[in-house]
């Protein structure tokens, strides 16, 4: 794989795409050629199983800031760490920063691996995949470790949870899968957002063949698979990137801006060999491992420093964040560029040459903690607070959103989902299923975090499996029988999601009553059909509560919360919302609905516009 033809001008600019094909461990004619960027190191050497971890001398060429060297006796999955030194006497040993591999945690050697074992039978899925802004988008957010466990508490590895993956992705209705962050880290509490080795997938799991082959069985039953991506920080552990050639290299040399409130080092986007270091991650996993887009984390931290407002705009950071997403645009069909933004920086989802930072879709926080907020109120005053659902579709078609159900919102203290809807244990079932009609129906693409679809109590803890068990407790596996369906009717109703950028694709019909927390909603025009939504956020019944739509429909039930199979109130298939024609030709709409309940219904036999 080695680029003999390098631009180093590139590089420093900023502007590489391809460093990992360059610096790092290569095949060579004869053992391994080893590179690495180190500029203000005196000596730079290579240790390693193959020379009983002795030392190797790199060489410097002339006037420059690589230290190289070629090396007949390495072989493949051979561990290996340079020592760089400061000084003639002092030396940090370091795990290769561009290396495809690396050892399990505590271990720390960079191994040799190969990126041509395994061979992509995905052509059909590549030529296809598409970004998504009209088709409809699920993700499955999943943590690798504490999805499922063998009996032992052990982990499955890439190719085992590739096999149990897809018959449950697709059985539930998902489109995507989002694996957090697998590239290695030391820490298993850090889930991957402190990062020693930003090429090497974690060893946790397997190798990189098996994290290839698992994301080719995906491909091959149509599923989509996004990684997290983290660009902004990095760990600080002695023997990653941090003061890698004695001083702050990846890393800003000033402590005010120089870490993060994570306890990890900010990477210093000011230099154009970290900005190139950075893209060229995210096409290596692009790229070699076919993934299909980036959710890039901590977006609001590279925008302002540190994420403060106050602080202003990282301008070094803008340009990173655009040449980046333009360039990975270029270079790969269909993938999609997802933004972690808490801010209300503009345009974060606009085409760089629009002033844009690139990114196809951004997360809604708002919408997020504003609906959670809501559900955590007692029913007494969510009449009066109904504007928090409906002010999302105030600013909505500001960006291309994406309605995130995500894992920091069931840790640390913050209580699960289906924990935060207010009331007793069975108060909380028809309020989350509500609370999902509401997700699914709302536009903006999907992400639900694993284990929400059981209605888990227990947040979530890297080092357990999901309380699967749960499903034999009838409340429970009705609510994942809900969740399924729910997400099947999203993903077969063009209404729900082709155009959903297009304010014609929503509309209100009421929000609120004077005692009651109703909501009613349209989704979907022209050849994709209409849907009316209602739901009914009280504790009480809504009867007969009436309003008029224009012209002769009538109404075709799809789905209600309440049916009996969901353990709901209702025979299934039973609705006591109904559409009359009223003298003037218009429709007369008539609404019972039971306490926390919602329905979609269809819109049919549409007669002519007036």
């Amino acid at each position: 794989m080695e680029n003999q033809l390098f631009n180093l001008k590139d590089f420093y600019d900023g502007n590489s795409f391809d460093d990992y094909t360059y610096l790092g461990a290569h095949k060579a004619d004869s053992g391994y050629t080893f590179r690495v960027y180190a500029p203000r190191a005196v000596r730079v050497t290579l240790i390693g199983e193959f020379n009983g971890w002795l030392e190797y001398d790199l060489i410097r060429p002339k006037n420059s800031n690589f230290f190289e060297g070629t090396f007949a006796d390495v072989k493949p999955n051979m561990m290996y760490k340079y020592r760089v030194y400061s000084t003639p006497d002092e030396f940090v040993e370091h795990s290769d920063p561009y290396g495809f591999g690396m050892e399990l945690r505590p271990g720390s050697a960079s191994i040799i691996r190969e990126l041509d074992e395994f061979k992509f039978t995905d052509d059909e899925w590549m030529s296809k995949r598409d970004v998504g802004y009209n088709n409809p988008v699920n993700i499955y957010e999943l943590h690798l470790a504490s999805w499922r466990q063998k009996e032992d508490g052990s982990w499955y590895t890439y190719t085992e949870t590739g096999e149990m993956l897809v018959p449950y992705l697709k059985e539930n209705g998902y489109t995507h899968v989002e694996l957090m962050p697998i590239t290695e880290h030391p820490a298993d509490e850090s889930w991957g957002y402190q990062n020693t080795c930003f090429y090497s997938p974690t060893s946790r799991y397997g190798t990189p063949a098996e994290l290839m082959q698992m994301i080719n069985h995906l491909h091959n039953n149509d599923i989509g698979v996004i990684l997290d991506f983290v660009p902004i920080h990095f760990a600080v552990d002695g023997y990653g990137l941090g003061k890698f050639d004695g001083q702050a290299l990846y890393e800003y040399p000033s402590d005010h801006v120089g870490c993060s409130e994570w306890g990890s080092y900010n990477f210093n986007f000011g230099r154009g060999e970290v900005r190139s270091f950075l893209q060229s991650a995210a096409n290596y996993w692009l790229k070699e491992y076919h993934f299909d887009g980036l959710r890039m984390d901590a977006v609001s931290r590279a925008i302002f420093w540190l994420g403060d407002v106050k602080r202003g705009v990282n301008e070094c950071a803008i340009k990173f964040i655009q040449t980046m997403n333009q360039g990975l645009k270029k270079r790969h069909k269909g993938i999609m560029l997802i933004a972690e933004d808490s801010t209300n920086y503009l345009k974060v989802t606009a085409p760089v040459e629009y002033d844009g930072l690139g990114f196809d879709y951004k997360w809604d926080m708002g919408w997020m903690n504003d609906t959670l907020e809501f559900f955590k109120l007692p029913p007494l005053y969510r009449t009066k607070s109904i504007n928090k659902l409906t002010f999302s579709m105030a600013y909505f078609y500001n960006e291309l959103y994406l309605l995130p159900l995500s894992h920091d919102e069931v840790v640390h203290g913050k209580a699960t989902i289906i924990q935060k809807m207010w009331g007793s244990y069975e108060q909380k079932f028809p309020q989350a299923r509500l609370l999902y009609m509401y997700m699914y129906t709302h536009p903006g693409k999907k992400l639900n975090f694993m284990g929400n679809e059981i209605g888990q109590f227990r947040e979530w803890d890297e080092k357990r499996e999901q309380d699967w068990f749960l499903k034999k407790y009838p409340l429970h596996d009705s609510f994942m029988r809900y969740i399924r369906d729910i997400s099947r009717v999203y993903v077969n109703t063009s209404a729900l999601y082709n155009g959903e950028y297009n304010s014609k694709s929503f509309t209100w019909h009421k929000m609120g009553t004077k005692d009651r927390a109703l909501a009613i909603y349209e989704r979907g025009c022209g050849e994709d059909g209409r849907y009316i939504v209602f739901l009914n956020f009280s504790d009480v019944p809504v009867e007969e509560f009436e309003f008029e739509i224009e012209n002769e429909i009538s109404l075709e039930l799809i789905i209600n919360t309440e049916a009996d199979i969901y353990s709901g109130s209702m025979k299934i298939g039973t609705t006591e919302i109904k559409a009359e024609l009223t003298e003037d030709g218009n429709t007369n709409i008539s609404v019972n609905m039971p306490p926390f309940s919602g329905q979609i219904l269809k819109i049919k036999e549409l007669t002519g516009q007036k």
